[in-house]
């Protein structure tokens, strides 16, 4: 007989595995020796304890899921408890069943996670949702359709989450997406039409724009030109492939009256030229009258040079404001010395200022006679109020004189 810690071989070569519940026959290695046969036996515990070792290893490490690891373990525990192998069969099932306590608090920790995701997953797909509904709500159809795509690959990346609550979010989602593009279809719809609209107005104004292009009736063509350009930009925008043709078509036409009326005036502004030069010596002399000096000459001769400016014609544009404008200031000064002449030979002011004299030379006289008493009577006081009194009144007579003397002149 041939021994092993764990095992024996009988004498006719079956082979015993020593287990805590007693001996076990795991069976006879045919024309081997007891040597060849035990070993047989050896090496099979040898690879069952290295599988042991290595499912260890695997549901430690989390390579499992828990249900996968129970059932992995219930298989091997099975052939290590039957197995026809010798060795320590007994640890073997001891070290798998040291296993179902780690494998019950993985799955209480993946259980926790698996809530913790599915929490978060319910609170980005709930965001996601909110955010689509604000899209939908607005009118950024450009930016909101793009973030609508970013926000539909956020949500295939997201866990789902228990059935009932997946549906009633995707569905708030979907209609949200719904809505924003059937809002969106009609909005460019829209547009569409808006453009085809603006494209049949601005032809029209293509064409009388063309029509006036050849007029030379310069200032009221400018102003209809004028008018066809607010009409143009009322229109809007025509579609994108021809709206920058139609303006083309629209400005060269008005380049060619523009551009025509340009050298008209250019070509008068040269004509009128001379009769500049001839205003300019007419304001020489108007600026030298002074009509404070002779207001009556000045207005004449005013009057003389008016028509003679008159008399000379048009200007070069570019001249005419400052021209008319020093002339102006001319005539504003003659009307302004003859207005204030009327103003000092004003019968009604004249005859207030008269008044206004002769009322206080008898408030003066009177103050005098006061005066006069008290000096009489030795009231120092009283004289001294009184020549203050008259000194006041004194002056204001003066400066009455002197109103009522400009009136007089």
């Amino acid at each position: 007989m041939t021994s092993h810690e764990w095992g024996r071989v009988a004498e006719d070569g079956t082979v015993y595995v020593r287990t805590a519940d007693g001996e076990r026959s795991v069976g006879q290695v045919p024309d081997a020796s007891p040597e060849e046969a035990l070993k047989f036996f050896t090496e099979r515990y040898a690879a069952l304890e290295f599988e042991v070792g290595l499912l260890e290893q695997r549901v430690r490490a989390g390579k499992l899921s828990p249900d996968e690891a129970a059932s992995s373990v219930k298989t091997v525990r099975d052939q290590a408890a039957e197995a026809n192998a010798v060795g320590d069969l007994t640890a073997l099932v001891g070290r798998l069943d040291a296993l179902a306590p780690e494998i019950a608090e993985q799955r209480h920790l993946r259980k926790a996670e698996k809530a913790q995701r599915s929490a978060e997953s319910r609170e980005a797909k709930e965001k996601i949702v909110g955010e689509a509904e604000k899209i939908a709500g607005g009118r950024d159809w450009r930016g909101g359709a793009n973030r609508l795509r970013d926000l539909l690959e956020e949500w295939k990346a997201l866990p789902r989450l228990d059935k009932k609550t997946d549906d009633a979010l995707w569905k708030r989602f979907s209609s949200a997406r719904t809505a924003y593009t059937k809002a969106r279809k009609a909005h460019f719809a829209e547009q569409s039409e808006q453009r085809e609209g603006a494209k049949t107005i601005k032809e029209r104004l293509i064409r009388e724009a063309e029509a006036l292009s050849g007029s030379t009736d310069w200032g009221p063509t400018s102003g209809k030109y004028r008018d066809l350009m607010r009409e143009w930009k009322a229109a809007g925008p025509a579609p994108r492939d021809v709206d920058e043709k139609l303006w083309r078509r629209f400005r060269a036409a008005q380049d060619v009256f523009f551009s025509a009326r340009d050298e008209a005036n250019k070509a008068m502004d040269e004509e009128f030229a001379a009769n500049a030069v001839v205003k300019e010596q007419i304001l020489v002399e108007a600026e030298a009258l002074d009509p404070r000096a002779d207001l009556e000459g000045a207005k004449r001769a005013f009057r003389d040079l008016a028509d003679r400016w008159d008399a000379a014609g048009k200007v070069p544009r570019d001249k005419m404001k400052s021209l008319e404008g020093r002339m102006r200031k001319v005539e504003q000064s003659i009307r302004a010395v003859e207005d204030e002449q009327w103003k000092r030979s004003d019968p009604e002011k004249s005859a207030r200022a008269d008044d206004m004299v002769s009322k206080l030379e008898a408030g003066l006289a009177e103050t005098q006679e006061k005066l006069d008493k008290a000096r009489a009577a030795g009231d120092d006081k009283r004289v001294r109020d009184l020549e203050s009194e008259l000194e006041n009144k004194q002056s204001f007579l003066e400066m009455a004189r002197k109103v009522s003397s400009e009136f007089s002149g």
